[in-house]
């Protein structure tokens, strides 16, 4: 018996592929569609600049998280240092939706104004909520 050559249609032309050729346009197709947010510092044209928090994730939305971290204020009165928890909302890029979940400790940068209270952007991943201390 002969063996007949698989023929796919990659856009207009028919060239002979092999599954694992397949598989590998497949797997790249999807790295590069996956993200096509125009929000990401990554894959898109959002700019980050300014100051850089490290926080635990309290809340997760869809594109957007809340994240709250401590600061030690002083307190001039009393001559003394006092705990305060700082609580900011953060845009999620796309591409990064499912490896960040509420627990983990990430970092996030100050971008522009995106919404009325999305003022920052997410890095990165630190930590997994997971983890231990």
């Amino acid at each position: 018996m002969k063996e007949a050559k698989v023929e796919k249609k990659v856009g207009w032309s028919k060239t002979p592929t092999s599954s694992v050729e397949d598989v590998k346009r497949k797997e790249a197709k999807v790295v590069e569609t996956m993200c096509r947010d125009k929000d990401c510092h990554v894959h898109g044209n959002l700019k980050v600049r300014g100051r850089t928090f490290e926080g635990k994730v309290i809340k997760k939305f869809h594109k957007r998280i809340a994240i709250e971290f401590e600061r030690m204020i002083y307190v001039r009165k009393y001559e003394r240092y006092k705990k305060s928890r700082t609580k900011i909302h953060a845009r999620l890029p796309v591409c990064m939706e499912k490896e960040i979940n509420v627990g983990d400790l990430i970092k996030v940068q100050e971008c522009r104004p995106l919404s009325k209270i999305i003022h920052f952007v997410v890095i990165e991943k630190i930590k997994s909520g997971g983890e231990g201390k």
